[in-house]
């Protein structure tokens, strides 16, 4: 065995470690997260921008928090804290992807207790985050209309680990060359079943639905679909409002309030919550 192959591979047994941890303390807070990926200027900030203020009027509100991850400056993290959010910028001074280590120090300066939903925005890139784990429970890719529809073909990695896609700017989709069938074709062919949604931040399209399908799952823990404690306390408190939004599924049974799975339908599957990293 080379020395090159060792290496690689206690570097990776180091970063599953660390991933494990980071999702225990994810966990043990009631937090659900989710490690967002996407090329430079597809619009993860963009989004989440939007995203944190659909969250801020669900009921109760989700409090979402945000680790961002680029090579330089706190450009996305001073949007993000002007959103309204709890932000905590990594600058990786030339490293393409962010690792768990990196995470581990960010999640030491948010106050997880006080989150239900937290977002990790990876570096821009297609290529390197689409591999490591850093402790969340999802991966979600994003994508902008003009990057082209043949993304699926050239990235395929993205695609295959992701549990969810979202196509932005679809406001630009009379102005670029972008078949969205292609692109989807692309997908199903790597990630059968994958669930997509498509928006866009100018005008305000599919933002709603995609901020209802993050509240449906946000404080959601395990596979099992179990909330947090403090999660399902929330929701008997607001429990009034139940009658007010009876499509959210919010159901009462031996294990308190919850949100059902199968209610909405169209919220994302959790076919693949990664309950733990991989094994090192």
């Amino acid at each position: 065995m080379s020395k090159r192959i060792v290496l690689d591979r206690i570097v990776i047994e180091k970063g599953d470690k660390a991933a494990r941890a980071n999702r225990r303390l994810i966990d043990k807070a009631g937090v659900f997260a989710v490690n967002l990926i996407g090329a430079p200027g597809c619009g993860k900030t963009t989004l989440l921008e939007r995203t944190i203020a659909g969250l801020r009027s669900a009921r109760p509100p989700v409090r979402m928090g945000v680790i961002e991850g680029d090579v330089q400056t706190t450009i996305d993290r001073d949007r993000i804290l002007r959103a309204g959010a709890p932000a905590v910028q990594i600058e990786t001074q030339g490293a393409c992807r962010l690792d768990a280590a990196m995470v581990a120090g960010a999640l030491a300066q948010l106050q997880l207790d006080e989150l239900d939903l937290l977002v990790i925005e990876n570096v821009g890139n297609l290529v390197c985050p689409a591999e490591p784990q850093l402790g969340e429970h999802i991966k979600v890719a994003v994508i902008g209309v003009p990057e082209g529809d043949d993304k699926p073909a050239k990235y395929p990695a993205v695609f295959v680990r992701a549990d969810a896609v979202v196509i932005t700017k679809i406001d630009l989709l009379p102005y670029v060359q972008f078949d969205s069938e292609r692109f989807l074709r692309g997908v199903e062919a790597l990630n059968h079943g994958l669930r997509h949604f498509r928006v866009s931040c100018r005008t305000g399209e599919g933002l709603e639905e995609l901020a209802r399908t993050v509240e449906a799952h946000a404080g959601y823990l395990h596979e099992s679909g179990e909330l947090s404690v403090r999660r399902r306390r929330r929701l008997a408190d607001a429990a009034v409002d139940d009658a007010l939004r009876p499509d959210l599924g919010v159901a009462e049974d031996g294990r308190g309030a919850h949100v059902d799975l199968e209610q909405p339908r169209d919220v994302l599957a959790v076919r693949r919550l990664h309950p733990q990293p991989p094994a090192g």
